[in-house]
């Protein structure tokens, strides 16, 4: 088998599904194309504005733009890896964990990274007007959200792909 060499483009995607090093190629190399996606940019406090740019049996990518108003909740992405890459503004990531604080990572233009199905988080915008790209292997069918009850329960409720991802309220236990 040869490896390729060459950056991961939309126009030389390997007609399969990506793994985490190529998925964060991809969204570098589409986060250095603002023509490819900048006419898809709109905020709103009430609802993150996202857009699917592309998919296809193996890949599908999304452009997400936030503000601090938004926040996905806890999230996983089912059977899918990811990558994430920040063109505009700044995200705040947290990651999920247990019998500790969760993890927060400030997310910068230029910032990106890639993780695999079992990564649970969240994204909020930290800055107004914030902008990033995603991309998922294979695409996203659906997604789990997670709440946490005030005793510490965790729950997942499996989600479609095209739904907004918002924090669900935690079941009174």
């Amino acid at each position: 088998m040869t490896i390729s060499t060459s950056p991961i483009t939309l126009d030389s995607l390997p007609g399969r599904d990506l793994d985490r090093p190529e998925l964060l190629q991809l969204v570098r190399s589409l986060a250095n194309q603002p023509p490819w996606w900048r006419s898809q940019v709109s905020f709103s406090d009430e609802k993150r504005h996202y857009v699917q740019l592309h998919r296809d049996p193996h890949i599908d990518v999304w452009l997400l733009c936030w503000t601090p108003q938004n926040d996905t909740g806890w999230h996983d992405h089912d059977i899918s890896s990811g990558a994430i890459a920040v063109v505009q503004g700044c995200l705040e990531e947290q990651v999920l964990t247990v019998g500790a604080p969760s993890t927060r990572t400030a997310l910068r233009v230029g910032d990106s990274y890639s993780f695999g199905p079992d990564h649970i988080h969240r994204l909020t915008g930290r800055d107004a007007g914030s902008v990033s790209v995603h991309a998922y292997s294979p695409p996203l069918w659906r997604l789990g959200q997670y709440t946490v009850s005030d005793v510490g329960l965790l729950r997942r409720t499996s989600v479609s792909y095209a739904d907004e991802l918002r924090p669900l309220r935690d079941a009174a236990v």
